[in-house]
This record gives C-alpha cells, sequence and structure tokens, in this order.
C-alpha cells in the first residue's frame, strides 16, 4: 500500500458525492464528529499498519514513507489524520523503542486489529511541563497502584489501550517518572473514570477528553522499560515523531494553496480576476515558497533519522519548531487571497476555514514551539563551539528526498548531545570562499547563510548557563530561532546541489528567499530577480492546480481532476 492508493481510496476531495469529500468532512466538523466513513475508508487501508514495525507485522520501516501517507490524510481532514493515524503513533512509538516483547506483540495486535492507542502524558495544571506530572504510580506488591488525572487526551474514551506517564519517584529530576501501557478492559471496574469531553475550536472532530484513576492496580508487567526511565524514553521516541510530523503538515497547506490558486483564478474584481492583481500573485508565490521550503527541510530531517539518528535529539525539535511557524504564517499570508470567503463555513472554499482552525492545535501537539526551542538551546553552545563551520558535512545521501534508506532503527536514536551537525556541514562546505556579492543567486545565498551562522555562532558561543534553561532570555529564543532558519536553508541548498535538475530552480530560489528573508537584513535578490522568482513560482502553482498535481517536490497527480468547483479560465 502506498498514499497514492491511500489516495485512490479517499477519492475527488472536491466531488460532493464523495462520502469521504470536502462536503462530508466539514458536515462532520459541524457536528464535532469524527468523519465515521472515513474511519471506515482508513480501516480498509489498514492505516494503523503505517504505525507497527515490520518486525510485528506492520509496514513501518521508512520513516519517509509514513511521512507521505500522513500526509495524505492530513491534506483532506487533519481530524482524522490526528484521531485515526497520529495520536496512536505517538503513544506507540514508546513501546516500539522500550517495550518488552510482550508489550510491542500486544500493541502489533491491537494495532493491526484497526484499534487504538492514547498517549495519556498531559495535565492541565502542567502542560508540556512533564517533569513535574502529579498522576501517580507507587509500588505495591510485584506492581503498582495509580491515582490521579490525565487531560486533554485524545483518543482516550474510545482507545481499546494508553501509553500513561506517571510519577513513581518523589523528586524532580528526570528519573522520577514511567511509563505504562494500560489495557482498558483489565482494569478493575470503579477505579477508572472519564472525565468530561474538552470542546475545541480546531480539531472539532477529535475526541479530546479526561480520565481519573483512584487506586487503579497495575500489573508489573505494565511498565515500559525501567522505574524512572519515563522522560528518557519519551525524549527518544519522539525524535520520530516530532520529525514526521513537520512533513505530515505540509498537507493542510497544499491545500489551503490549491483553494487560494482556485479562488483567485475564479472571483471577479476590479474588472478582472483577482489573479490578476500582482498583489495576489506575489502572496500567492510567497506562500508556495514557504510550502516548499517546508518540505525541502522536512525530507532531509525524516531522511537523518535513518542516516543521522545521533543528530536528531537537535534536528527533531529544530523542524517542529520552524516548520510549525512556516505553516501558520502562510495561513495567514493565504487568507488575505481569499478574503471573506476564509470565514465562511459554506461553499466551495469553506475547507479553508476548517483547515486554518485544526492546523493551529496540530503545530503544538504533544509539545509547544517554545518547548521545542528549550530543547534545542542546552545544545546550540557545545555545537557552536565544537562543530559549527568545522565539523564534516554529511552524506550526500542524506539530502536525496527520493532516495534508497536504510530499516528505520529506532535503538539508535539518542538523548545525548550530538558530537557534530552534519547539515550545517554541509552549508560550510557549499559556502566555501563564494563571496557575498557572487553574480550567482543560489551562491550569493550560501554566502547569506554562512554570514548567518557565523553570527549564530558566535551568540551560542557566549550563552551562558541560565540561558539555556525555560528561564532564557528572549535573546536567547531568538538565537535558536535563527539556527532553525539557518539548518532549513542549508538542507534546501544541499538537496538541490545533489539533485537540482530535477526540480525547477524557481523553487530553490523562492524557499531560499523566504528563509533568508527571516533572517533580516537586505534581500539576498535583487528586485527584478525576485520578481522573476516570484512570477514563475504563481504560474507553477496554477499550473499545478490545473494539472491536479501536489504542490510539493514529488509533483504527484492526485484525484481532484473531477471538482465541481473547478476555477473558470
Amino acid at each position: 500500500m502506498s498514499a497514492a492508493e491511500l489516495d485512490v481510496l479517499l477519492g475527488d476531495v472536491w466531488d460532493d458525492r464523495n462520502p469521504v469529500g470536502q462536503r462530508a468532512v466539514l458536515d462532520a466538523d459541524e457536528r464535532q464528529e469524527m468523519l465515521a466513513e472515513g474511519e471506515r475508508v482508513l480501516d480498509d487501508y489498514r492505516l494503523n499498519a503505517e504505525f507497527v514495525p515490520v518486525a510485528y507485522g506492520g509496514r513501518l520501516e521508512r520513516a519517509d514513507r509514513l511521512a507521505e501517507v500522513l500526509r495524505t490524510l492530513w491534506r483532506r481532514d487533519p481530524c482524522l489524520g490526528l484521531g485515526y493515524g497520529f495520536s496512536s503513533l505517538i503513544a506507540s512509538v514508546n513501546i516500539w523503542s522500550s517495550g518488552s516483547e510482550e508489550q510491542r506483540r500486544r500493541a502489533a495486535d491491537l494495532l493491526l486489529g484497526n484499534g487504538r492507542i492514547a498517549a495519556a502524558f498531559h495535565e492541565l495544571a502542567h502542560g508540556n511541563d512533564f517533569a513535574h506530572a502529579e498522576c501517580a504510580a507507587h509500588p505495591e506488591g510485584t506492581g503498582w497502584r495509580l491515582s490521579g488525572r490525565k487531560e486533554i487526551v485524545t483518543n482516550v474514551r474510545r482507545a481499546e489501550a494508553m501509553v500513561l506517564f506517571a510519577r513513581t519517584g518523589p523528586g524532580a529530576g528526570s528519573r522520577s517518572h514511567s511509563q505504562f501501557l494500560l489495557t482498558r478492559d483489565d482494569l478493575p471496574a470503579g477505579t477508572i473514570r472519564d472525565l468530561p469531553r474538552f470542546h475545541s475550536s480546531g480539531m472539532r472532530g477529535v475526541q479530546l477528553g479526561g480520565v481519573e484513576f483512584a487506586g487503579c492496580p497495575l500489573p508489573e508487567d505494565a511498565l515500559i522499560g525501567s522505574p524512572g526511565q519515563g522522560i528518557e524514553v519519551a525524549l527518544r521516541s519522539y525524535q520520530l515523531t516530532r520529525s514526521v510530523g513537520p512533513a505530515m503538515i505540509v498537507g493542510p497547506l497544499d491545500t489551503a494553496l490549491r483553494l487560494a490558486v482556485r479562488s483567485s483564478l475564479d472571483r471577479r474584481l476590479y474588472g478582472g480576476r483577482v489573479a490578476d492583481l500582482p498583489y495576489v500573485r506575489a502572496v500567492i508565490a510567497r506562500a508556495y515558497a514557504d510550502l516548499l521550503a517546508m518540505d525541502v527541510f522536512s525530507a532531509v530531517i525524516v531522511r537523518a533519522l535513518h542516516l543521522e539518528p545521533e543528530s536528531m535529539a537537535v534536528y527533531a525539535p529544530a523542524a517542529k519548531y520552524l516548520n510549525a511557524r512556516l505553516l501558520l504564517d502562510a495561513f495567514e499570508d493565504l487568507r488575505a487571497v481569499l478574503g471573506a470567503r476564509s470565514y465562511l463555513r459554506q461553499g466551495p472554499y469553506a475547507l479553508f476555514q476548517k483547515l486554518a482552525r485544526d492546523v493551529a492545535p496540530a503545530t503544538f501537539a504533544h509539545v509547544s514551539l517554545s518547548a521545542a526551542l528549550v530543547t534545542l538551546l542546552p545544545q546550540l553552545p557545545r555545537l557552536a563551539r565544537r562543530s559549527w563551520l568545522d565539523g564534516p558535512p554529511a552524506a550526500p545521501s542524506l539530502f536525496d528526498p527520493v532516495g534508497d534508506l536504510p530499516a528505520l532503527s529506532l535503538e539508535r536514536l539518542s538523548t545525548g548531545m550530538p558530537r557534530h551537525d552534519g547539515i550545517v556541514g554541509a552549508l560550510t562546505e557549499l559556502a566555501d570562499g563564494v563571496p557575498a556579492d557572487d553574480p550567482d543567486p543560489v551562491r550569493r545565498f550560501a554566502a547569506r547563510c554562512r554570514d548567518e551562522l557565523r553570527a549564530v555562532r558566535d551568540g551560542c558561543a557566549a550563552l551562558g548557563p541560565a540561558d539555556i534553561t525555560i528561564d532564557a532570555s528572549p535573546a536567547a529564543f531568538a538565537l535558536a530561532d535563527r539556527y532553525t532558519t539557518v539548518l532549513a536553508a542549508a538542507s534546501a541548498l544541499a538537496v538541490w546541489r545533489r539533485c537540482g535538475t530535477r526540480y525547477p530552480d524557481a523553487a530553490l530560489l523562492g524557499a531560499l528567499d523566504r528563509l533568508t528573508g527571516r533572517m533580516g537584513g537586505p534581500p539576498v535578490l535583487t528586485p527584478a530577480e525576485r520578481e522573476d522568482v516570484e512570477r514563475r513560482l504563481f504560474d507553477l502553482a496554477v499550473e499545478r492546480c490545473l494539472d491536479s498535481r501536489l504542490f510539493d517536490l514529488s509533483a504527484r497527480r492526485v484525484p481532484d481532476a473531477s471538482s465541481p468547483h473547478a476555477p473558470r479560465t
């Protein structure tokens, strides 16, 4: 099974007769329900097999394939993407990473039978501060006794099992919490109580609930790993989800961009089409460039799970942070193209307002953007002093989005600090000896990114102990933000150096122009060069839209040619 096969099963999203098309998705959202017919299609596709390693009967072997399948689903309905899919992945990866053989087989059997596993980590009083979680499991005999609450948990009421994060020690350090695998049917009556559903403005169809435990006994074999390993297991496991997630959320932006292009071609204003207005064309081109920047960055990061696993403690939160920021900014830009249509809950463009509401909570799923930067901060001073501008580049295969990969090995992921930064090493190699005024715009971008790296290196090397914690200064957080942008730009440069002939050169230049724009300072492109790049990107966006192709690097054809709302040209 593949992403293309899932697209065929889901059918034409724009056909109102399609039981899993736009009309059905919007109706389910109005009812604040999961799309039942969509879940049946995903059962038939056996989506959960994507989350189960091949060794246990599933299809999880390549992270890039997993990301492409999830992107296909999120392009159509993020509620299905989270409520059916991503939530079970977040939970189960902890089991594949650190669970016993018996736990892995139990989880595999449950998922392959179209069951669900909830990730019960969150407590409203503490948010992403897992080290202060209060839900506690105390040793009792050979097992444990669990008391406390978990809140804002996807599918907790309807999941057959859950991975639960609980305090197992009195201290505040990283060794005071553990993870447990609980199966609902095995818990004694009266020891678990479901809390009322939490209603939200976005992801309205997702069942966000809570659960309260009152002296609930847990068997010895419910523990995942060893006592006190809860945070370590989570940090290692989340390197997978925080890498796949940034690739996945390109999907909703693809649909939003498609709606904006169609609206600009369809709507008449000031005696012509909205698409004739230079401002609208520029906004669409820039949002398309943002999508391409997200796609190329996430493609490299997902491959790094296989090829540079020792660096994922840095790469995963960097991708999580920057792609979320680019996504939110692009949605706001596209809102200006659709105007009042971006708020309508009926009509051919109503899917935009749902996607805009859904992507906001999706960007902080199981870790907020500020928490992602906090994860980065302690590692940046060491990399600045020991690696940046001097470290070796990553292998060229890291920068080939369609190249072969070894099988994914979660055992190779580490919570320790990486010794070098191969993506930045590739930038250093690319920019070596390039003057800032080089006539080649790509080489100028490389020189600009090298200069930005030097400034970030000097700032990070000077960070003191107080600036690598949650209490860090705004300037420290800004340095971490700038590093993520350099990392994305380095990824784009290295991809196009290795296989740029596969992709339109306007895609590279547009993505780099948007990324370096986030760095501040004068633009790298001249006004004439930027105008030419944006013109070509707009034309490419229209071409991809009318040809029913994805906007990402794959340019894969998708089944939406039968749209009753195809633009008038």
